[in-house]
């Protein structure tokens, strides 16, 4: 391995171990060889540190970092990327996988094209429980603007799993504000800073199963409006364009009444405290909007088109 590898890897690692070796062989097995896997074992409980330990025994293209309390992916990434060298960075989580010239197919696209700052993969979602795949419905492209990228990336259009120039990742490590989906505005501030976004025929396979953080009911998921309030933030301190923050704004108010309806939909899984604290995030969050309606009438109307929708349910499963 060179000094300087052409690509790190980072990887954020929390009781993965059913899928980690499997990421793990993926990454160090690529066509690429010349890279180097940044891994954080996030104070994992089950069998993960061993593996990766093994592992690195192995093969010294793994770098193995150890924190000694769980702080979140968006923190162990940014401990991987502090001691990344790669020209081109890009990060994998440890229940997915690379096609084997993932990594050499992006690299090849940076240079062919050297006013390219970030290279997207093909994405495959694949089902666990049933095998299933399915490509990912990412819209054709040979060649973006950050800010084409950027607002195709709001509603995840264009998804967040790419490779990036290691200096523009320094400038803008993930966002650690919450434990849950902050580290999603680093993607979006990666792709408004690039030059050109453009594709490569690499495959990202993004693994769907139950124990997913994000796939669960639980108070963690109203992270979201959190999240999307720290993005509004940090777009303020880069002074986009009007057109772009009234872009994020009306993103994040679809946001916040899809949170707001989930919540309704599931109250009942939360204690009562639970129930209390989320009720008085919505009414915290509410006051960041440019709103004209009294949070209590907001409120009311809201809950009765929530009723509604419910009622127009139960008569079309009982039809």
């Amino acid at each position: 391995m060179t000094a300087q590898p052409q690509v790190s890897v980072l990887m954020a690692v929390y009781n993965a171990g059913q899928y980690l070796n499997y990421a793990l062989q993926s990454l160090l097995n690529q066509t690429l060889m010349d890279l180097e896997v940044l891994a954080v074992d996030d104070a994992s409980t089950d069998g993960s540190l061993a593996i990766l330990e093994r592992t690195a025994q192995a093969d010294p293209r793994l770098r193995v970092f150890r924190q000694s309390e769980n702080q979140g992916q968006a923190v162990a990434r940014n401990v991987a990327l502090r001691h990344a060298r790669g020209e081109f960075v890009c990060m994998v989580d440890a229940d997915d996988w690379l096609s084997p010239d993932a990594l050499e197919r992006g690299v090849e696209v940076f240079r062919r094209y050297p006013l390219t700052d970030s290279v997207v993969f093909r994405l495959m979602e694949y089902w666990q429980d049933t095998g299933a795949e399915r490509p990912y419905p990412t819209p054709q492209f040979t060649s973006l603007t950050g800010e084409e990228a950027f607002r195709l990336s709001l509603d995840w259009t264009l998804h967040g799993l790419y490779l990036i120039r290691r200096e523009i990742h320094l400038r803008y490590p993930y966002d650690d504000s919450y434990r849950l989906y902050s580290d999603d505005n680093t993607t979006r501030l990666h792709y408004l800073h690039s030059r050109e976004v453009r594709p490569c025929a690499g495959i990202y396979y993004y693994r769907k199963h139950a124990e997913s953080t994000t796939m669960a009911v639980s108070p963690l998921r109203f992270l979201y409006m959190w999240a999307n309030l720290s993005m509004r933030r940090t777009l303020e301190q880069e002074h986009v364009a009007p057109a772009v923050m009234a872009l994020y704004d009306r993103h994040r108010w679809h946001n916040y009444l899809s949170q707001l309806w989930l919540f309704w939909d599931n109250c009942t899984h939360f204690s009562a405290a639970e129930r209390t604290r989320l009720r008085q995030d919505f009414r915290k969050v509410y006051a960041t909007f440019c709103r004209p309606w009294p949070y209590l009438f907001f409120l009311a109307s809201q809950r009765l088109r929530w009723r509604l929708r419910r009622t127009l349910q139960r008569l079309h499963l009982s039809a």
